[in-house]
């Protein structure tokens, strides 16, 4: 459930971006808060349509939301998937594309993401420079697509 502090930094971060949070961004960030997956701007349209919301408003919505800093663009193959920059349930977290299914999994692991600290870091030091971001995305074959692999295979 978004609290209304979270609320109010939306709003200022838009404010900024000399956008107003409307009913329309206010639903689309909803969903996007909610929303455990990757998605796509057809997707959140899917789910935000019933409250009369239109596609090209979606569209506009998140390259608002994506230059206020409030959603991380994922492109993949020329296709562009979203998730919550800020408030996210996993701040820090790598990529996974299949490329057989296109699924895209988050590498989450606490032992991983220490590692990836400590490279930034020692990035960082070494190049005399500030990581705002990184965007690590692996591709392969995800566990499903590489045992349906396997059983083509004999």
């Amino acid at each position: 459930m978004i609290m209304e502090k979270e609320l109010i930094l939306i709003k200022n971060l838009l404010k900024k971006h000399n956008c107003k949070f409307t009913k329309q961004k206010k639903l689309i960030f909803e969903e996007l808060f909610k929303s455990n997956t990757h998605q796509n701007v057809k997707e959140i349209y899917e789910k935000v349509k019933s409250s009369n919301i239109g596609l090209a408003t979606v569209y506009r919505t998140v390259n608002i939301f994506k230059q206020a800093g409030i959603v991380k663009e994922i492109n993949v193959n020329g296709a562009s998937y979203y998730e919550l920059k800020i408030y996210s349930k996993k701040p820090l977290h790598i990529h996974f594309k299949c490329i057989r299914c296109n699924s895209i999994i988050d590498i989450d692991n606490s032992k991983v993401n220490l590692e990836y600290i400590k490279i930034n870091n020692y990035i960082e030091k070494t190049k005399n420079i500030d990581i705002f971001d990184v965007n690590t995305i692996l591709v392969g074959l995800c566990s499903k697509c590489r045992e349906d692999n396997k059983c083509q295979d004999q």
